[in-house]
Parts: C-alpha cells; sequence; structure tokens
C-alpha cells in the first residue's frame, strides 16, 4: 500500500466524524483506533504545513501526543511519501533535530473555474504551489463550449506531470458561480446560451474527464479557501472576505473555518445593499468587475480586457480610477454591513486584478470608510489578499487538499498562533 500512490486508507478520510475529544480517547476497538490514527496524522500534517517544518518533538509538544505516537505517525507519513526530512536543526544542546515538511510531490489537486469571461484550470501540489495554469478567454461560453476547454485544458495541465505522479492527484475542484444563468444584462450572452446552463450537471459531466473525486464549490467561497490555505486568512481567526469579480461575491471565515451556511451561500456579499440615487441598490451593482468593462467598451476597448491583461491595467486612465473610487465606497458601506453583524477582526479584500489595482481599491475603501459612523462597531483592520486572479481555481484545487490532509485551525494546537 506505501508505494501505490496515495495511500488508500486516506480516501476515508472525508467521511471520518472525529470530534476533537478523540485525541486522549482510550476506545481500544479496532475502528475508532484507525479513525483516531488518521485524525492524528492529519493533525500532524496540518501543523507542519501551518509552520513549514518541525522536528518530531515540536508535534509532541504541540498536540500533547507522546514522543512515541508522533514517530509512528511520522514514520507512515514518510511511508506515504507525504512528508519529507529538512536539514537538521543544529546550535541547541543535544543531538540535532530533525524537521520535516511536506513532500510537494505527494499529493497534487487539480482546480477548475468556471468565469463569465475566462476558465481557469490549476495544479496544485501538496505544498501549494501551482505547477501549471490554463487560462481560457472567452464571452461567454456554451456547456458543450466549456466541457471541451475543460477536457483539453486537463491534458495539457497534466502533460508535463510525470505519469508515476498522476495516481498521487486527490481530486478535482470546481468553482462556479452559483446560478451562472441569472444576470442575463450584465453578462451579455444570449439568452438560450444562458438558459443552457440551468439544467446543466456540470460535476457529473466533469466527473467524466477523469477517475478522481469532483468536489463543486461557489466560486467566490472557493477563493476565501484558498485566502484561508494559502494567504494572509492564515493570521486571523475570524474575517470576512470580499472577493471583486466580474460580479462582487465574498466568504465568512469562523474560528479558521469557512463557512457556508445552510445552502452554501453564506458571505454572498453581492446582495447588500447600499445607497444609490434610486434609494438602495444592490452592491453587485456598485463594486463589480462588469462596470469597469462597460466603461471600457464605451471608450471602444474590447471586451475581453481585463482578462486578456489580468496583470497589467496600465492605461486605462480616469474610467479605472473612478472605478476604484466607486468600488472602495462601496465596499466600505458593506464592510460596516459586516462589522455591525459579526465582531470580525479583518475584512479581506481580494480580487480578479492585478496587485496594484488591489491594493489602491483596498486604501479607497479604507478611506470611505474612515469616514462612515462607525459607532457601536469594535475596530476592524480592513486589509488586501494575497492571490488574486487565480484566488477562484486555486481555492478549488485547495477543495481536496483540505479535504483530504486538513483539519479546522481551531482544534489544532494547544497555542493559538
Amino acid at each position: 500500500m506505501q508505494n501505490k500512490g496515495l495511500s488508500q486508507k486516506r480516501s476515508l478520510i472525508m467521511n471520518l466524524n472525529v470530534g476533537r475529544n478523540e485525541t486522549n480517547q482510550k476506545d481500544a476497538r479496532g475502528t475508532n483506533q484507525i479513525g483516531l490514527r488518521l485524525y492524528n496524522e492529519r493533525l500532524a500534517l496540518s501543523l507542519i504545513r501551518q509552520y513549514g517544518q518541525l522536528p518530531k518533538a515540536e508535534i509532541a509538544r504541540l498536540t500533547g501526543l507522546s514522543a512515541q505516537t508522533v514517530s509512528v505517525i511520522v514514520r507512515q507519513l514518510e511511508r506515504d511519501k507525504l512528508v519529507i526530512k529538512g536539514d537538521k536543526l543544529r546550535g541547541k544542546v543535544g543531538q540535532p533535530l530533525v524537521p520535516f515538511r511536506l513532500n510537494p510531490d505527494g499529493a497534487f489537486s487539480i482546480g477548475l473555474k468556471v468565469g463569465r469571461r475566462s476558465g481557469d484550470l490549476i495544479l496544485l501540489d501538496l505544498a501549494g504551489k501551482v505547477r501549471k495554469i490554463v487560462r481560457q478567454p472567452y464571452h461567454f461560453p456554451t456547456p458543450k463550449e466549456f466541457l471541451a476547454f475543460a477536457k483539453a485544458g486537463i491534458s495539457k495541465l497534466l502533460a508535463d506531470l510525470p505519469k508515476a505522479l498522476h495516481s498521487r492527484i486527490s481530486g478535482l475542484g470546481i468553482a462556479s458561480p452559483f446560478e451562472l444563468w441569472n444576470w442575463e444584462e450584465e453578462v451579455g450572452a444570449p439568452h438560450d446560451v444562458l438558459e443552457a446552463w440551468r439544467n446543466f450537471d456540470l460535476t457529473s459531466q466533469i466527473a467524466k474527464l477523469g477517475k478522481w473525486p469532483v468536489l463543486l464549490c461557489n466560486d467566490a467561497s472557493a477563493a476565501c479557501a484558498a485566502e484561508i490555505f494559502f494567504g494572509h486568512g492564515r493570521t486571523y481567526r475570524d474575517f470576512a472576505y470580499f472577493y471583486v469579480g466580474f460580479f462582487v461575491g465574498g466568504g465568512v471565515v469562523l474560528n479558521g473555518s469557512l463557512y457556508q451556511g445552510r445552502t452554501g451561500s453564506a458571505g454572498a456579499i453581492g446582495p447588500i445593499p447600499v445607497p444609490s440615487h434610486s434609494g438602495s441598490e444592490q452592491l453587485i451593482r456598485h463594486a463589480s468587475l462588469y462596470l469597469l468593462e462597460r466603461r471600457l467598451i464605451k471608450q471602444g476597448h474590447d471586451e475581453l480586457i481585463l482578462t486578456r491583461n489580468p496583470n497589467n491595467w496600465s492605461g486605462l486612465g480616469l474610467d479605472l480610477d473612478q472605478w476604484i473610487d466607486d468600488t472602495g465606497k462601496n465596499l466600505a458601506y458593506a464592510a460596516l454591513s459586516a462589522a455591525g453583524l459579526i465582531d470580525f477582526e479583518a475584512i479581506i479584500i481580494d480580487g480578479a486584478m492585478p496587485s496594484d489595482i488591489r491594493e489602491q481599491v483596498v486604501a479607497a475603501t479604507n478611506r470611505h470608510f474612515a469616514k462612515l459612523d462607525r459607532r457601536g462597531t469594535a475596530p476592524l483592520l480592513i486589509i488586501e489578499g494575497s492571490i488574486g486572479a487565480d484566488a477562484r481555481a486555486m481555492g478549488g484545487a485547495a477543495l481536496s487538499l483540505m479535504a483530504n490532509f486538513a483539519i479546522d485551525r481551531d482544534v489544532l494546537f494547544k497555542e493559538a498562533v
């Protein structure tokens, strides 16, 4: 089993329901012992991810597990090729400590972003490094066209990955807007094309393209998951996440975990009302990229100028400047609404935009937020996200890694970080 790609037992992890009190459980029944061992392995992997690398003694200290138990866990993770030894740590009394870090080749995951202006595919390794990206701009695809992109894109994505590592792909995560067929006027796609998505089972169709488990998540929630897993979100236990895409969306993070709510729509900040000339309108109509796209089209720019140049929006002039200020003003209203509902530590703002534009949007949001009547709300930070245009596809890829190799951060530590 140790040499057959991902350990077969690890596929059971998604179905485990291991309570936090099981760390000290004394039950000797076989089923519980297996569950406890898998729980502890996930715990060790999560700690190593959090700190970058850890020796066994430090894993034991942080978890409260015995040195012998940790040695057994780490040996198994080594056999499963999920961790590898780092360079010895010298300079302390006694034998030098050997730290362990995640093996990048230990597991892979594929992320698929379904966008209204582009489709993206990402291959992510266990250490969180993006191995390859395949991106396809489009005006708006039919389901058939999108499936063709996904099929060809997956082949390109895996072309440079050695065949021996294909068995270590843990799954494929789809990051897609809910109700893709809505917002016909704003999207500008033909009615029949939008309607074709209404009854299209994307998950089952994508599942036919490979042998991996397929997970589905709202695109903004997936971006939020990427921020938790790879970005600044690791620093905060409770925060609201705003993602400025073609339509603005977001996520809610409580106790270090993505909270998706009863229907998976928690944190969908687009419907938040903000002031307008007519009284109030949804935030989605005042802080989304389709508004900037419309401004630019009126000036003679190509409809796909933002998608084709995701890292460089220089030369867009006053239209971009005005959009930044308008977006910041309305995100400030949304931030105040969020702050009044939950005592967040921070609002993290990211989006499908270059990093310098994101910086300006966050600055505009802070500027307008400072002008609002914030009485009755606790102070909070409004800061930049860290991933950008790839956040949704990375979050899709992270779904499988989180499901198989991570554990909620609020049950990780004796010592909070």
